[in-house]
């Protein structure tokens, strides 16, 4: 069935697939690196525009370790999860540094970058340099355990099992096995997806173990969506807009303006200093003190 299965999805893609700019020829390593950073938990439409003035601005990894870390955070804008940012940042500070300024291709290169984990560091490999390499996101999750286990849903973080499913699936060539990655995980950003799967246009359904088992329900922990107004994370994006539209250091003033409740702000505040988005600015022990991005 792997091989069958492999075969019609790769056929599914070559006339579904969307166009997006980081998969299209001649893009670089440094460039596949920063979509997989943005789009971690971030939709496609909301990566298109950013991603382009990023890599316009620091078009290597060279570029941007050149820079404050402070200036990537302030380019980061809206994406949201702004540690991003500094992660993206340290990892192009490591290439420049220890890889000559060139994006590794070896898994465990790539996974001592910051911010790189298993999964960036097989896309970046599969993706950028057409390696074989396993690229297990929520999306081939999904499809895989649908497809071959009959399970509506992957659990939180894959396993061995999960792990010795994919390689099943991974064709032998590797230019095969890299198109096989981008071609699955697209099957599940668009047909077989979380909510509203779309089994009349899935080219592997008659395959399915999910579907000829009658759809059984999730058997695991109830699955909550995500919840964002009033939250810390909606009030920390509130005071980083502040810090990022201005050039010098913030005071408490302005920060009250951005987010009213006072524990609330003050416990965001001290998050974002706690994870270096935000450094105190004094120029005198005496002096109230002054927030601003890092430098």
């Amino acid at each position: 069935m792997p091989e069958q299965a492999v075969a019609r999805i790769l056929a599914w893609y070559e006339t579904n697939a969307r166009d997006l700019p980081w998969r299209r020829a001649g893009t670089t390593p440094w460039a596949v690196l920063v979509s997989e950073l943005m789009l971690q938990q971030t939709p496609v439409e909301r990566v298109r525009e950013p991603w382009a003035r990023w890599l316009e601005r620091w078009p290597t990894p060279a570029d941007l370790a050149a820079t404050p870390s402070g200036e990537a955070v302030r380019a980061w804008g809206r994406l949201g999860y702004p540690r991003r940012a500094l992660r993206l940042h340290g990892a192009a500070v490591a290439i420049t540094e220890r890889f000559g300024g060139r994006v590794p291709e070896d898994l465990d290169d790539l996974r001592s970058l910051p911010g790189v984990g298993d999964y960036t560091a097989a896309a970046v490999a599969s993706f950028a340099y057409g390696r074989r390499a396993v690229v297990l996101d929520t999306n081939v999750r999904r499809v895989l355990g649908r497809l071959a286990v009959g399970e509506a849903y992957p659990g939180t973080a894959p396993n061995r099992a999960e792990v010795a499913v994919a390689e099943s699936f991974l064709p032998d060539e590797p230019a095969r096995a890299a198109r096989w990655a981008v071609a699955v995980m697209e099957l599940g950003a668009l047909v077989c997806t979380a909510r509203a799967p779309r089994c009349d246009a899935c080219p592997v359904s008659d395959l399915c173990a999910w579907r000829r088992a009658g759809y059984p329900a999730w058997a695991g922990p109830p699955r909550r969506g995500q919840t964002y107004e009033g939250t810390d994370r909606q009030c920390r994006g509130a005071l980083l807009a502040v810090l990022r539209s201005s050039d010098e250091p913030v005071g408490a003033d302005e920060l009250v303006t951005a987010w009213p409740e006072p524990l609330q702000r003050e416990r965001s505040l001290a998050s974002l200093v706690a994870d270096g988005l935000v450094v105190p600015v004094r120029a005198s022990d005496d002096e109230v003190p002054r927030w601003a991005l890092p430098g």
